[in-house]
């Protein structure tokens, strides 16, 4: 059976329509005014696998960013508006050189990409998007764990593809992808049509993490424990065994324990969501300031394959 899904916009607030006829299912994507308006279709090459249909129409902002710490005073609300002022200054630094390009965030679970992907889609004027999320609504299910559990990790991963080489047609995107998303080489030629940025997060406060809110959500953690931290310790190290080179395939590095060095304390249980989105705003602007070039087709620019100039369409 051939599932027809849209995708829709995620920020804080997503905003989906959906519709049945024939047997299909249409969701329709909410873009950034600067997204370009067209249409895509992406076709699965095997039976079940998911047809994505993205169309862009209008303008739908994500929701307004807030850099607020949690404790009280005026040092707290100086520090946050410091934030927010260094966020703005680093976002339009690295604007002067994306060029439209989106940036794939890849990561083990619970790293945070999302929460860190919607800062990134509000300061850049980018639209955000979460795989998962995007891969759930195609097949028509309500969470990654049933996936897994009526049909195969198999299953999952091929509509995880047909979802990321949808998105590699579109420009300014913030993605945050699943966390196994780098085990599959041809995932890689998507994402580096684009830029890739990886999350780097020690496995203890993963662990610690996860163990916190529980792991039903997460199907390849989910198992009857007394001791869920171990558990989550033990797994997460085996996944990261596996997948640790992978993720080293990124264009750029985002350490929390390196942005806990710098900050004097080395504890990145007390990071903010808005400290790891300026580091990953400088590591983008490390790469792109050496990498100035377009990775394939943005908007109507494209990179001549020979000379690698720019030319128009």
């Amino acid at each position: 059976m051939e599932v027809g899904a849209s995708m829709a916009m995620q920020s804080r607030a997503p905003r989906v329509g959906a519709g049945a006829a024939g047997g299909r299912r249409s969701v329709f994507l909410g873009c950034e005014k600067q997204a370009r308006a067209g249409s895509l279709r992406v076709g699965a090459g095997t039976a079940g696998a998911a047809v994505v249909a993205v169309r862009a129409r209008g303008t739908k902002p994500v929701a307004p960013l807030r850099c607020v710490r949690a404790s009280p005073g005026s040092e707290s609300l100086h520090n946050s508006v410091d934030e927010a002022l260094l966020l703005k200054r680093k976002s339009e630094e690295v604007l002067l050189h994306l060029n439209g390009r989106c940036i794939n965030l890849v990561g083990m679970m619970g790293s945070g990409k999302s929460t860190v992907g919607k800062i990134l889609a509000e300061v850049l004027g980018y639209s955000f998007f979460d795989s998962d999320k995007l891969v759930e609504q195609a097949v028509g299910m309500p969470s990654v764990a049933q996936i897994f559990k009526v049909h195969s990790e198999a299953f999952f991963r091929e509509n995880e593809s047909n979802v990321l080489r949808g998105l590699s047609s579109m420009w300014r995107l913030v993605v945050a992808t699943g966390g196994g998303a780098v085990i599959r080489p041809i995932n890689w030629n998507y994402m580096k049509k684009g830029l890739s940025v990886w999350l780097d997060v020690p496995l203890d406060a993963l662990a610690k993490r996860i163990a916190q809110v529980g792991t039903a959500s997460r199907p390849l953690l989910d198992q009857p424990s007394d001791d869920p931290y171990t558990v989550a310790f033990t797994k997460l190290s085996m996944l990261a065994e596996q997948r640790g080179e992978a993720y080293a395939n990124a264009d750029a590095r985002v350490s929390l324990e390196e942005i806990a060095a710098k900050q004097g304390h080395g504890d990145v249980s007390k990071l903010t969501p808005t400290d790891i989105a300026i580091e990953a705003l400088l590591q983008i602007g490390n790469f792109v300031n050496g990498h100035p070039t377009i990775h394939g087709q943005v908007g109507d620019l494209q990179v001549d394959s020979q000379s690698r100039r720019i030319r128009t369409s």
